[in-house]
C-alpha cells in the first residue's frame, strides 16, 4: 500500500467524520479523491489493521480509531483557538488547521485545549474528542477563555463567541447585546448575577451565561 502517513491520515479523519452522522460503507470510501482510494487501498488498510469491514460497513479498529481520534481533536482545536484568540477567517483558518493536524503532539494539544478552558465543539459546531487534560480538569494553566458565569464581582471580560444549541437562548443573549466583541462587567453574583454591558446592567441566569465565553482583562 504506497500511500504517506498523511494520506493514511486523511482517509481515517474521513471515516470517523463519516461515523458521526451515520455508517460508512465501502463504496464511500471509494469516492474519496484526496487521496485517491481504490479497493487495493482499502485491503492494504484492513491488512494494516487501521480498518475492519463487516459485509459492507467500514469500522475502525482501536488503532485506526486512537489516529483519527488526535487527528480530530487537533483539527477542531485549532480552528478554536484560530476563531478565538487569533482571529483568523474561515478559509485560511481550515487551510492552517488542515495541517497542523498532522503534527501537534499529544502534549501540544493538551496545553491549546487548557488554555481554551476545555472547548466542548469546535466553531462550525462538531464535538471535539476529549483529551487527558480534559478528564483531570488540570487548573495549572489559567485558561485564557473561560465561560462568563466563571467571572468574579468586579472582573470584566470581552465576549469571543456564544456555544450554544438553543437558538431561544442565542437570541434572547443577542437582544441583551451579549455578542462577541462586546465588553461586560461584573457587578454582583449573588443574589442575582449582575452585568454591566454597554451602559445597561442585567440580571441575568448565570446558566445561560455559562454557554457566552469571554476573555478576562487583565487586572479587572
Amino acid at each position: 500500500m504506497l500511500l504517506s502517513k498523511e494520506e493514511i491520515d486523511e482517509i481515517l479523519e474521513s471515516i470517523w467524520c463519516g461515523k458521526e452522522i451515520g455508517s460508512v460503507k465501502r463504496p464511500d470510501l471509494l469516492k474519496i479523491t484526496t487521496p485517491e482510494v481504490t479497493e487495493d487501498i482499502i485491503e492494504g488498510l484492513i491488512d494494516d489493521d487501521y480498518i475492519f469491514a463487516v459485509k459492507d460497513e467500514i469500522n475502525l479498529t482501536r488503532k485506526g480509531e486512537d489516529i483519527a481520534r488526535k487527528l480530530i481533536r487537533a483539527h477542531r482545536l485549532a480552528e478554536r483557538l484560530f476563531t478565538d484568540v487569533m482571529v483568523i477567517d474561515d478559509e485560511p483558518m481550515e487551510e492552517t488547521a488542515c495541517s497542523l493536524e498532522h503534527c501537534l503532539s499529544h502534549e501540544a494539544l493538551d496545553a491549546i485545549c487548557t488554555l481554551l478552558g476545555h472547548p466542548r465543539e469546535c466553531p462550525h459546531g462538531r464535538h471535539i474528542p476529549p483529551g487527558a487534560c480534559c478528564k483531570r480538569a488540570e487548573q495549572n494553566i489559567q485558561p485564557v477563555i473561560i465561560p462568563l458565569n466563571k467571572l468574579k464581582s468586579g472582573e470584566e471580560g470581552r465576549v469571543m463567541y456564544v456555544s450554544t444549541k438553543h437558538h431561544a437562548r442565542l437570541d434572547r443573549l443577542t437582544d441583551l447585546g451579549i455578542t462577541p466583541g462586546e465588553v461586560v462587567k461584573v457587578h454582583q453574583t449573588y443574589p442575582a448575577f449582575v452585568l454591566k454591558v454597554g451602559e445597561t446592567d442585567l440580571a441575568i441566569d448565570p446558566e445561560v451565561l455559562n454557554d457566552v465565553y469571554v476573555r478576562k482583562n487583565n487586572g479587572k
